[in-house]
Protein backbone atom coordinates (compact mmCIF):
# COMPACT_ATOMS: atom_id res chain seq x y z
CA UNK A 1 0.00 0.00 0.00
CA UNK A 2 1.58 3.32 -1.14
CA UNK A 3 1.81 6.18 1.28
CA UNK A 4 -0.41 8.36 -0.48
CA UNK A 5 -3.12 5.88 0.28
CA UNK A 6 -2.37 5.49 3.54
CA UNK A 7 -2.18 9.13 3.78
CA UNK A 8 -5.77 9.59 2.32
CA UNK A 9 -6.96 7.09 4.41
CA UNK A 10 -8.30 5.20 0.52
CA UNK A 11 -7.30 1.57 0.53
CA UNK A 12 -5.99 0.32 -2.76
CA UNK A 13 -7.95 -3.16 -4.46
CA UNK A 14 -4.35 -4.71 -4.00
CA UNK A 15 -4.07 -3.20 -0.48
CA UNK A 16 -7.23 -4.81 0.39
CA UNK A 17 -6.26 -8.37 -1.08
CA UNK A 18 -3.47 -8.34 1.07
CA UNK A 19 -5.44 -7.63 3.80
CA UNK A 20 -7.97 -10.33 3.15
CA UNK A 21 -5.01 -12.89 2.51
CA UNK A 22 -3.28 -11.60 6.06
CA UNK A 23 -6.96 -12.31 7.72
CA UNK A 24 -6.85 -15.45 6.46
CA UNK A 25 -3.54 -16.59 7.12
CA UNK A 26 -4.29 -15.73 10.78
CA UNK A 27 -7.24 -17.55 11.00
CA UNK A 28 -5.82 -20.72 9.76
CA UNK A 29 -3.30 -20.09 12.20
CA UNK A 30 -5.97 -19.79 15.20
CA UNK A 31 -7.56 -22.76 13.99
CA UNK A 32 -4.35 -24.48 13.84
CA UNK A 33 -3.64 -23.52 17.59
CA UNK A 34 -7.01 -24.84 18.35
CA UNK A 35 -6.84 -27.97 17.05
CA UNK A 36 -3.56 -28.74 18.46
CA UNK A 37 -4.62 -27.62 21.67
CA UNK A 38 -7.60 -30.11 21.23
CA UNK A 39 -5.60 -33.31 20.25
CA UNK A 40 -3.13 -31.72 23.33
CA UNK A 41 -6.49 -31.57 25.99
CA UNK A 42 -7.62 -35.10 24.75
CA UNK A 43 -4.29 -36.75 25.03
CA UNK A 44 -3.93 -35.12 28.78
CA UNK A 45 -7.66 -36.51 29.55
CA UNK A 46 -7.44 -40.03 28.42
CA UNK A 47 -4.07 -40.37 30.98
CA UNK A 48 -6.68 -39.07 33.94
CA UNK A 49 -9.59 -40.80 32.82
CA UNK A 50 -11.71 -38.01 32.59
CA UNK A 51 -12.68 -35.32 29.80
CA UNK A 52 -12.87 -31.70 29.72
CA UNK A 53 -16.55 -30.81 29.82
CA UNK A 54 -16.02 -27.88 26.93
CA UNK A 55 -14.24 -30.95 25.36
CA UNK A 56 -16.15 -33.16 25.74
CA UNK A 57 -14.73 -37.25 24.90
CA UNK A 58 -16.58 -40.61 24.98
CA UNK A 59 -14.96 -43.16 26.82
CA UNK A 60 -16.28 -46.79 25.66
CA UNK A 61 -15.52 -47.98 29.57
CA UNK A 62 -17.26 -45.46 31.38
CA UNK A 63 -20.57 -45.99 28.95
CA UNK A 64 -20.59 -49.46 29.59
CA UNK A 65 -20.45 -49.60 33.23
CA UNK A 66 -23.00 -47.07 33.00
CA UNK A 67 -25.08 -49.27 30.84
CA UNK A 68 -24.22 -52.39 33.49
CA UNK A 69 -25.45 -49.37 36.50
CA UNK A 70 -28.85 -48.66 34.23
CA UNK A 71 -29.89 -51.79 33.62
CA UNK A 72 -29.09 -53.09 37.20
CA UNK A 73 -31.27 -50.63 38.42
CA UNK A 74 -34.21 -50.34 36.04
CA UNK A 75 -34.66 -54.44 36.07
CA UNK A 76 -36.92 -54.77 38.77
CA UNK A 77 -38.93 -51.98 37.16
CA UNK A 78 -39.15 -53.27 34.17
CA UNK A 79 -39.72 -56.94 35.82
CA UNK A 80 -42.39 -55.70 37.51
CA UNK A 81 -43.98 -54.04 34.26
CA UNK A 82 -44.15 -56.93 32.44
CA UNK A 83 -45.52 -59.73 35.09
CA UNK A 84 -48.56 -56.71 36.48
CA UNK A 85 -50.03 -57.87 32.62
CA UNK A 86 -50.45 -61.42 33.46
CA UNK A 87 -53.02 -63.48 34.79
CA UNK A 88 -52.19 -65.50 37.28
CA UNK A 89 -51.51 -68.99 35.30
CA UNK A 90 -49.28 -67.06 32.83
CA UNK A 91 -47.32 -65.94 35.58
CA UNK A 92 -46.43 -69.40 36.38
CA UNK A 93 -46.06 -70.97 33.68
CA UNK A 94 -44.28 -68.26 31.25
CA UNK A 95 -41.12 -66.99 31.22
CA UNK A 96 -40.31 -64.24 33.97
CA UNK A 97 -39.15 -61.12 30.96
CA UNK A 98 -41.76 -62.29 28.52
CA UNK A 99 -45.64 -61.26 28.37
CA UNK A 100 -48.81 -63.87 28.84
CA UNK A 101 -51.04 -64.88 26.23
CA UNK A 102 -53.29 -62.71 27.94
CA UNK A 103 -52.85 -58.85 28.72
CA UNK A 104 -54.63 -58.72 32.01
CA UNK A 105 -52.77 -55.45 33.44
CA UNK A 106 -56.40 -53.56 34.25
CA UNK A 107 -57.99 -56.33 35.47
CA UNK A 108 -55.43 -57.17 37.64
CA UNK A 109 -55.37 -53.37 39.28
CA UNK A 110 -59.23 -53.38 39.54
CA UNK A 111 -58.54 -56.77 41.53
CA UNK A 112 -56.03 -54.96 43.55
CA UNK A 113 -58.28 -52.22 44.57
CA UNK A 114 -61.76 -55.34 44.99
CA UNK A 115 -59.83 -58.15 47.06
CA UNK A 116 -60.38 -59.30 50.29
CA UNK A 117 -63.28 -56.36 50.26
CA UNK A 118 -61.19 -53.71 49.09
CA UNK A 119 -58.01 -53.86 51.49
CA UNK A 120 -55.68 -52.45 49.29
CA UNK A 121 -56.63 -48.83 49.69
CA UNK A 122 -56.73 -49.35 53.04
CA UNK A 123 -53.66 -50.22 53.10
CA UNK A 124 -52.63 -47.15 50.56
CA UNK A 125 -54.49 -44.34 53.01
CA UNK A 126 -52.81 -46.19 56.14
CA UNK A 127 -49.53 -45.11 54.04
CA UNK A 128 -50.37 -42.10 53.07
CA UNK A 129 -51.14 -40.80 56.27
CA UNK A 130 -47.77 -42.16 57.54
CA UNK A 131 -46.03 -40.37 55.09
CA UNK A 132 -48.31 -36.96 55.69
CA UNK A 133 -48.07 -36.86 58.94
CA UNK A 134 -45.26 -38.68 59.89
CA UNK A 135 -42.76 -37.64 57.27
CA UNK A 136 -44.16 -34.62 57.32
CA UNK A 137 -43.52 -34.16 60.98
CA UNK A 138 -39.67 -35.10 60.80
CA UNK A 139 -39.19 -32.77 57.62
CA UNK A 140 -41.16 -29.44 59.62
CA UNK A 141 -38.66 -30.77 62.87
CA UNK A 142 -35.66 -31.25 60.54
CA UNK A 143 -36.39 -27.77 59.23
CA UNK A 144 -36.49 -25.87 62.65
CA UNK A 145 -34.34 -27.73 64.58
CA UNK A 146 -31.83 -27.50 62.03
CA UNK A 147 -32.25 -23.93 61.76
CA UNK A 148 -32.06 -23.24 65.30
CA UNK A 149 -28.50 -25.08 65.54
CA UNK A 150 -27.05 -23.39 62.47
CA UNK A 151 -28.41 -19.75 63.23
CA UNK A 152 -27.95 -19.52 67.06
CA UNK A 153 -25.50 -19.77 69.81
CA UNK A 154 -26.06 -21.70 73.09
CA UNK A 155 -24.45 -23.43 75.76
CA UNK A 156 -24.07 -27.03 74.91
CA UNK A 157 -24.45 -26.67 70.68
CA UNK A 158 -21.62 -29.21 70.85
CA UNK A 159 -23.20 -31.78 72.72
CA UNK A 160 -26.35 -31.86 70.52
CA UNK A 161 -23.98 -32.26 67.40
CA UNK A 162 -22.44 -34.96 69.10
CA UNK A 163 -25.95 -36.72 69.59
CA UNK A 164 -27.15 -36.15 66.20
CA UNK A 165 -24.18 -38.05 64.70
CA UNK A 166 -24.27 -40.53 66.82
CA UNK A 167 -27.83 -41.19 66.10
CA UNK A 168 -27.24 -41.33 62.48
CA UNK A 169 -24.67 -43.58 62.83
CA UNK A 170 -27.10 -46.04 64.92
CA UNK A 171 -29.04 -48.17 62.69
CA UNK A 172 -33.23 -48.06 62.72
CA UNK A 173 -33.51 -51.43 63.16
CA UNK A 174 -31.34 -52.10 66.26
CA UNK A 175 -34.30 -49.54 67.74
CA UNK A 176 -37.20 -51.26 66.76
CA UNK A 177 -37.16 -53.56 69.91
CA UNK A 178 -36.49 -50.80 72.52
CA UNK A 179 -39.50 -48.80 71.12
CA UNK A 180 -41.74 -51.63 70.94
CA UNK A 181 -41.31 -52.06 74.59
CA UNK A 182 -41.55 -48.35 75.26
CA UNK A 183 -44.77 -48.55 73.19
CA UNK A 184 -46.33 -51.27 74.93
CA UNK A 185 -45.93 -49.72 78.78
CA UNK A 186 -47.52 -46.80 77.03
CA UNK A 187 -50.29 -48.80 75.36
CA UNK A 188 -49.75 -47.72 71.94
CA UNK A 189 -49.00 -50.75 69.97
CA UNK A 190 -51.36 -52.40 67.21
CA UNK A 191 -52.50 -48.06 67.22
CA UNK A 192 -51.64 -45.32 64.11
CA UNK A 193 -49.44 -43.78 66.65
CA UNK A 194 -47.11 -46.76 66.72
CA UNK A 195 -46.07 -45.96 63.21
CA UNK A 196 -46.15 -41.56 63.16
CA UNK A 197 -44.38 -41.30 66.29
CA UNK A 198 -40.71 -42.56 65.74
CA UNK A 199 -41.31 -41.27 62.35
CA UNK A 200 -40.88 -37.85 63.26
CA UNK A 201 -37.58 -38.55 64.37
CA UNK A 202 -34.84 -38.32 61.57
CA UNK A 203 -31.50 -37.31 62.55
CA UNK A 204 -29.88 -37.52 59.20
CA UNK A 205 -32.49 -34.78 58.52
CA UNK A 206 -31.97 -32.68 61.12
CA UNK A 207 -27.97 -32.44 60.07
CA UNK A 208 -28.44 -32.28 56.20
CA UNK A 209 -31.39 -29.31 57.37
CA UNK A 210 -28.03 -27.65 59.85
CA UNK A 211 -25.58 -28.17 57.21
CA UNK A 212 -27.68 -26.57 54.57
CA UNK A 213 -28.88 -24.13 57.10
CA UNK A 214 -25.40 -22.79 57.54
CA UNK A 215 -25.03 -21.95 53.81
CA UNK A 216 -28.00 -20.76 52.44
CA UNK A 217 -28.78 -18.36 54.92
CA UNK A 218 -26.56 -15.19 55.15
CA UNK A 219 -26.59 -14.20 58.81
CA UNK A 220 -25.87 -10.69 57.41
CA UNK A 221 -29.26 -11.26 55.79
CA UNK A 222 -30.91 -12.27 59.42
CA UNK A 223 -29.26 -9.70 61.15
CA UNK A 224 -30.46 -6.43 58.65
CA UNK A 225 -34.28 -8.12 59.23
CA UNK A 226 -33.44 -8.03 62.68
CA UNK A 227 -33.04 -4.59 62.29
CA UNK A 228 -35.75 -3.77 60.70
CA UNK A 229 -37.89 -4.82 63.75
CA UNK A 230 -38.67 -8.28 62.05
CA UNK A 231 -39.53 -10.65 64.76
CA UNK A 232 -37.27 -14.14 64.57
CA UNK A 233 -41.00 -16.46 63.70
CA UNK A 234 -41.26 -13.62 60.70
CA UNK A 235 -37.34 -13.80 59.76
CA UNK A 236 -37.67 -17.36 59.91
CA UNK A 237 -40.97 -17.55 57.73
CA UNK A 238 -40.62 -14.70 55.44
CA UNK A 239 -36.61 -14.74 55.06
CA UNK A 240 -35.41 -18.26 55.54
CA UNK A 241 -37.81 -20.68 54.51
CA UNK A 242 -37.63 -19.45 50.49
CA UNK A 243 -33.82 -19.87 50.78
CA UNK A 244 -34.00 -23.26 52.60
CA UNK A 245 -36.23 -24.53 49.55
CA UNK A 246 -33.71 -26.98 47.98
CA UNK A 247 -32.79 -28.43 51.48
CA UNK A 248 -36.71 -29.10 52.42
CA UNK A 249 -37.13 -31.10 49.24
CA UNK A 250 -34.25 -32.83 49.91
CA UNK A 251 -35.15 -33.43 53.54
CA UNK A 252 -38.57 -34.30 52.73
CA UNK A 253 -37.66 -36.89 49.93
CA UNK A 254 -35.64 -38.52 51.78
CA UNK A 255 -37.74 -39.04 55.22
CA UNK A 256 -40.89 -39.83 52.75
CA UNK A 257 -38.97 -42.67 51.05
CA UNK A 258 -37.92 -44.09 54.38
CA UNK A 259 -41.69 -43.91 56.12
CA UNK A 260 -43.07 -45.41 52.73
CA UNK A 261 -40.57 -48.15 52.55
CA UNK A 262 -40.73 -48.94 56.39
CA UNK A 263 -41.13 -52.50 56.70
CA UNK A 264 -39.69 -53.37 60.11
CA UNK A 265 -41.27 -51.31 62.72
CA UNK A 266 -44.87 -51.83 61.31
CA UNK A 267 -44.16 -55.57 61.38
CA UNK A 268 -43.52 -55.59 65.01
CA UNK A 269 -46.05 -52.47 65.75
CA UNK A 270 -49.11 -53.66 64.04
CA UNK A 271 -51.47 -56.54 64.63
CA UNK A 272 -54.60 -55.36 62.83
CA UNK A 273 -54.72 -55.78 59.15
CA UNK A 274 -56.38 -52.57 59.18
CA UNK A 275 -53.60 -50.37 60.26
CA UNK A 276 -50.98 -52.10 57.76
CA UNK A 277 -48.95 -50.01 55.62
CA UNK A 278 -48.32 -51.20 51.47
CA UNK A 279 -45.16 -53.16 52.81
CA UNK A 280 -46.67 -55.59 55.40
CA UNK A 281 -50.12 -55.91 53.63
CA UNK A 282 -48.22 -57.09 49.93
CA UNK A 283 -45.91 -58.95 51.99
CA UNK A 284 -49.04 -61.00 53.73
CA UNK A 285 -50.58 -61.55 50.37
CA UNK A 286 -46.94 -63.10 49.45
CA UNK A 287 -47.04 -65.56 51.62
CA UNK A 288 -50.54 -66.48 51.38
CA UNK A 289 -50.06 -69.29 49.65
CA UNK A 290 -48.31 -70.98 52.31
CA UNK A 291 -50.82 -70.64 54.22
CA UNK A 292 -52.98 -74.17 54.86
CA UNK A 293 -55.83 -73.54 52.05
CA UNK A 294 -54.50 -70.43 50.54
CA UNK A 295 -54.70 -68.97 47.56
CA UNK A 296 -51.83 -67.93 45.59
CA UNK A 297 -52.33 -64.46 43.95
CA UNK A 298 -48.56 -63.29 42.95
CA UNK A 299 -50.21 -61.59 40.15
CA UNK A 300 -51.79 -59.14 42.52
CA UNK A 301 -48.73 -58.92 44.27
CA UNK A 302 -46.60 -58.18 41.34
CA UNK A 303 -49.61 -55.41 40.40
CA UNK A 304 -49.36 -54.30 43.96
CA UNK A 305 -45.97 -53.58 44.07
CA UNK A 306 -46.19 -52.09 40.65
CA UNK A 307 -48.70 -49.53 42.00
CA UNK A 308 -46.92 -48.63 45.62
CA UNK A 309 -43.70 -47.11 43.68
CA UNK A 310 -45.60 -45.01 41.03
CA UNK A 311 -46.05 -42.10 43.71
CA UNK A 312 -42.58 -42.47 44.64
CA UNK A 313 -41.43 -41.84 40.90
CA UNK A 314 -44.15 -39.23 40.60
CA UNK A 315 -42.29 -37.49 43.41
CA UNK A 316 -38.88 -37.75 42.22
CA UNK A 317 -39.37 -37.05 38.86
CA UNK A 318 -41.40 -33.66 39.70
CA UNK A 319 -38.51 -32.36 42.87
CA UNK A 320 -35.57 -33.62 40.97
CA UNK A 321 -34.05 -30.31 40.52
CA UNK A 322 -34.38 -29.35 43.52
CA UNK A 323 -33.29 -32.36 45.09
CA UNK A 324 -30.07 -32.28 43.10
CA UNK A 325 -29.43 -28.66 44.37
CA UNK A 326 -29.96 -29.51 47.75
CA UNK A 327 -27.09 -32.70 47.11
CA UNK A 328 -24.95 -30.02 46.47
CA UNK A 329 -25.36 -27.69 48.97
CA UNK A 330 -21.75 -27.15 51.17
CA UNK A 331 -19.94 -28.80 48.34
CA UNK A 332 -18.06 -25.46 47.78
CA UNK A 333 -16.27 -23.20 49.91
CA UNK A 334 -16.73 -19.44 48.81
Amino acid sequence: MSDAAMSTGYMTPQGLKEQERAAKKAERARLKRVEMDEKAERKRAAKSGFANVSNPRRSKLLTLVCAIFAVYCLFPFVYLLVNATKTQADFTSTFGLGFGHTFALWDNIVTVFTYQDGIFGRWLLNTLLYVVVGAGGATLLAIMGGYALAKFRFPGRKAVFAVIIGAISVPGIALAVPQFLLFAKLSLTNTPWAMIIPSLISPFGLYLMWIFSEQAVPTELLEAARVDGASEFRTFFQVSLPLLAPGIVTTALFTIVATWNNYFLPLIMLKDSNWYPLTIGLNQWKDQASTAGGQAIQNLVITGSLITIIPLVIAFLCLQKYWQSGLAAGAVKE
